[in-house]
């Protein structure tokens, strides 16, 4: 008997909660340059623009040192914020240079980078490492009163490892929403990662989508390529690294935000990785 080459197997609808985020205006990535989320927000049907102060994707709409502008609105002067309003979304994936694990580490004298350094040297490292992540907390509780004193819901992304800086309680709430194994439901990698919400809520679907282990990610997007390598500087991650999937990102749209369901059909071959189709309606 020949075996067939492949089996086509309906996967079950996913459940998702009875609330759900009605997005009638615009969706702002900020801080995102590669367009994975906007992408699929378009793809949805829902009209999103990438704002970064980079564009090495092609992809970013508004070239923007959103820093400035935070600082504006934080002022009550005319700001990009004034274009925003409660009927957007606005999905801040804010830089984690200064809150993540690896810069959590560079806090001490025994770091690896500070090895070829007197006491004197590394303490004045230390130092500007402090004065650095104040500056991007001071950013990112300021973005966080925009939006409340604007009513515009928010929703920040940051990586959620065992010494994250706002896991020892340094943060104004805690998270709405972790993903302890982003793979599960198609990234890249496992990477736990939080979620915090403002002004609005995240529903409760959960779209399963494994990856496979062994999987290596080879990424181009638009012109640009980007390497599974770390970065070259220290305390960041490689841009590779930093990057969501998209199926990752379609998922977590659907499940966490919009409360949609979506159908699944997964496709086996014989010696391959399971493919998902996905549908929504």
């Amino acid at each position: 008997m020949k075996c067939p080459q492949s089996v086509r197997v309906d996967a079950p609808e996913v459940e998702v909660g009875d609330s759900y985020m009605e997005i009638k205006g615009k969706v702002w990535c900020m801080f995102e340059q590669s367009g994975v989320f906007k992408g699929e927000f378009k793809k949805l049907g829902y009209d999103a623009l990438d704002i970064d102060i980079q564009n090495n994707f092609g992809q970013t709409d508004k070239v923007l040192d959103i820093f400035e502008e935070i600082e504006k609105a934080y002022a009550h002067k005319p700001s990009m914020f004034d274009e925003i309003v409660p009927d957007d979304l606005v999905m801040a994936f804010f830089p984690c240079i200064y809150f993540n694990c690896t810069s959590m580490t560079a806090f001490a004298w025994t770091h690896n980078n500070y090895r070829c350094l007197d006491d004197v040297q590394k303490t004045e490292k230390i130092i500007e490492r402090a004065k650095n992540r104040y500056i991007f907390y001071d950013k990112l509780l300021k973005l966080i009163h925009t939006a409340m004193s604007r009513k515009i819901r928010l929703v920040i992304e940051n990586p959620w490892g065992l010494q994250h800086y706002f896991k020892q309680g340094n943060f104004v709430k805690h998270p709405s929403y972790i993903d302890e194994d982003r793979s599960r439901r198609g990234d890249y990698f496992v990477k736990p990662t939080a979620f915090w919400f403002f002004n609005c809520e995240p529903t409760d679907g959960f779209t399963w989508q494994p990856t496979p282990k062994n999987e290596v990610m080879n990424v181009t997007i638009g012109s640009h390529k980007v390497s599974a390598k770390g970065s070259s500087t220290a305390g960041i991650c490689s841009e590779q690294r930093s990057l969501i999937s998209p199926d990752y990102a379609r998922n977590f749209i659907c499940d966490n935000i919009l409360g949609k369901t979506q159908k699944m059909q997964y496709v086996f071959k014989f010696g391959q990785p399971a493919k998902m189709i996905v549908s929504n309606d």
